[in-house]
C-alpha cells in the first residue's frame, strides 16, 4: 500500500516539519508570525480626509489669484488690459461703501426672480402637460423644440417691438431662456419613470391620479430639480442681454457704463458679482435636492 508524503519544505521560523501548504500559508498571513509585519490597506478617499474639502476646493482658485497678481505686478499682464487683484479688490470696496454695488444686486436679484418664476411657471406646466398626456406632446412638444432652437438673444429686437423697453422686456428675456430647460427635464423626467413601478402601483389600487401624485410625480423630481439649476444659469445669462436693453440701474448697467471709460477693474467686480450670485442660486437648488430627494440613495464620489 502506498502512502502519499508531504514534500512540501518547511517553513523557515515554524518549529515543525510535517506542515502542510495550508498551515504555511496560515502561518505567513498571521499577524507577527515568522517576523512578518503586515500594515493595514488604506484607501485613497482614507487618505484625503485629513486634508479638509473646502481647502482642497479653494487651493485652485488661491493659486490662480496668486499668479495673476504676480504677472500684474511684474508687468506681464498690463492695467489697461486687465486689472490686477488688488486693484478689483480696492474698486469693490468702494462700490460697497458708496451703495452702488447692492443696489445694484438687489434690482438684478429682483429681476431674474420675476423672469424665473414666469419659465418655472411656464416650463413645467408645459413639461407636466406634455409628459403625462399624449395629446398634450402632440400639441406642444414640437412648437417648444421649434422655439428652443432660437437664440434668446436675437429675440431682443423683436420683443422691443411688441414691448416696448422697459422691464417687461428683461423679464420676458430672462423667462424665454429659464422656461426651456425646465420643460425638457420635467418632461424627460416624467417619461423616464419605471414603467413597473406605474405597474405596481396599479396593483395596489391606485387611480390616475394616485399614479401622479405618488408613483409619477416623485419619479419626476429629480430631473426638474436638476431643469431648475440649468434653468438658473440661462437666467443669469439672459439678464446680461436684458440690462443692456435701455437699462438704468443693475450690474449689467454698471458693466456698460464700465465699458465705455475701459474701467476693467468694475468690469470683473461685476463679472465676480454674477458668478457668486449663480453659486448661491446653485446652493439654494442643491439644498431643495437634499430635503426634497432624501428618499434617493445618491453615489458621492470617493
Amino acid at each position: 500500500m502506498n502512502t502519499r508524503t508531504d514534500d512540501t519544505p518547511p517553513v523557515p521560523g515554524i518549529s515543525g516539519t510535517s506542515r502542510t501548504s495550508a498551515d504555511a500559508s496560515e502561518a505567513l498571513v498571521t499577524p507577527g508570525a515568522a517576523g512578518v509585519e503586515l500594515e493595514p490597506i488604506v484607501s485613497a478617499s482614507s487618505r484625503r480626509r485629513g486634508v479638509p474639502r473646502w481647502l482642497r476646493r479653494a487651493t485652485g482658485p488661491v493659486l490662480l489669484l496668486v499668479l495673476w497678481q504676480v504677472c500684474s505686478a511684474t508687468g506681464t499682464l498690463p492695467a489697461d488690459v486687465l486689472a490686477s487683484p488688488g486693484t478689483i479688490a480696492r474698486t469693490a470696496r468702494g462700490l460697497i461703501a458708496d451703495g452702488t454695488l447692492p443696489s445694484a444686486m438687489a434690482v438684478s436679484v429682483q429681476r431674474v426672480a420675476v423672469g424665473l418664476a414666469l419659465g418655472a411657471a411656464a416650463g413645467v406646466g408645459l413639461g407636466l402637460l406634455s409628459g403625462l398626456l399624449r395629446i398634450g406632446e402632440d400639441l406642444i412638444d414640437a412648437v417648444v423644440q421649434m422655439l428652443r432652437a432660437v437664440p434668446f438673444a436675437g429675440l431682443i429686437p423683436l420683443l422691443i417691438v411688441w414691448l416696448g423697453i422697459g422691464e417687461t422686456v428683461k423679464a420676458t428675456l430672462i423667462a424665454f431662456a429659464a422656461a426651456f430647460p425646465l420643460y425638457i427635464n420635467t418632461y424627460a423626467g416624467i417619461r423616464g419613470v419605471d414603467q413597473q413601478l406605474i405597474e405596481a402601483g396599479t396593483t395596489l389600487g391606485l387611480g390616475r391620479w394616485g399614479l401622479i401624485r405618488h408613483v409619477v410625480l416623485p419619479g419626476a423630481l429629480p430631473g426638474a430639480l436638476t431643469g431648475l439649476r440649468f434653468a438658473l444659469g440661462s437666467a443669469w445669462l439672459a439678464l446680461v442681454f436684458g440690462e443692456t436693453v435701455n437699462a438704468r440701474d443693475g450690474i449689467g448697467f454698471l458693466m456698460d457704463q464700465a465699458r465705455e471709460y475701459y474701467r476693467t477693474d468694475v468690469i470683473v467686480v461685476c463679472l465676480i458679482v454674477y458668478a457668486f450670485l449663480g453659486l448661491a442660486a446653485d446652493v439654494v437648488v442643491r439644498t431643495l435636492e437634499r430635503l426634497l430627494l432624501q428618499w434617493r440613495p445618491t453615489f458621492t464620489g470617493k
